[in-house]
């Protein structure tokens, strides 16, 4: 569930990558604090072509 957040993946990313940068050390930590499904997320985001690389914690 990703309630809270954007419907629209493009503006979706914008703000998931500025929490990760701004907020939370890993996609995991965003997920549980906000309590969204990473799956879920991950698949809105795959769906526009980015995938989360931990090493830089963002969305690429």
């Amino acid at each position: 569930m990703l309630s809270g957040l954007p419907g629209d993946p493009v503006i979706l990313l914008g703000v998931v990558n500025t929490k990760l940068r701004d907020f939370y050390p890993s996609l995991d930590v965003l997920c549980d604090d906000m309590q969204i499904d990473r799956d879920e997320l991950s698949a809105k985001l795959a769906a526009i072509d980015y995938t989360y690389d931990a090493k830089r914690n963002q969305f690429v």
